[in-house]
């Protein structure tokens, strides 16, 4: 084999020194929760990017405007619960969606997101650092922000 062939098939290798990540923004009341988490789960792990690799974090921020107006399809507004155990017997608390969405608007778009992220140690850190929700919309002048449908 010559060596202008190796040369030309060397693979490059993705940094994360010097990345400047491209901040997306969301709209909640336009898409159901589902769809948003799986496309906001895709732009974090930098999947939509031609450089993207799953052991460098290349991926973007996603800031989710309007969590106050979420949208869930079907029945699932009445139906849709969430638990969590306090590890006690009986200690089952059940929270409904309706519940949340008066009390909590961002934290059924939070829990969606990180449930469509990988299960291991880079997880909390894509949604610590680079997932900002917001119940009503902002005004980002001072960001280039990429609208996503």
């Amino acid at each position: 084999m010559s060596q202008s062939i190796i040369k030309a098939t060397k693979t490059t290798r993705p940094k994360t020194i010097g990345l400047n990540r491209t901040w997306y923004l969301v709209d909640a009341s336009k898409t159901p929760i589902g769809r948003l988490a799986t496309e906001s789960a895709r732009l974090l792990l930098g999947k939509n990017l031609p450089t993207y690799s799953k052991d460098v974090n290349v991926g973007g921020v996603v800031v989710v405007i309007n969590a106050k107006n979420s949208v869930l399809t079907g029945k699932k507004p009445e139906k849709k619960n969430y638990f969590r155990h306090s590890g006690y017997m009986g200690g089952l608390t059940t929270t409904s969606y309706k519940q949340y969405q008066e009390k909590n608007p961002k934290f059924p778009i939070y829990t969606a997101i990180k449930g469509m992220l990988p299960k291991n140690r880079h997880r909390d850190l894509l949604m610590n650092n680079r997932v900002y929700i917001f119940e009503e919309g902002h005004n980002f002048n001072n960001i280039n922000m990429v609208q996503v449908n």
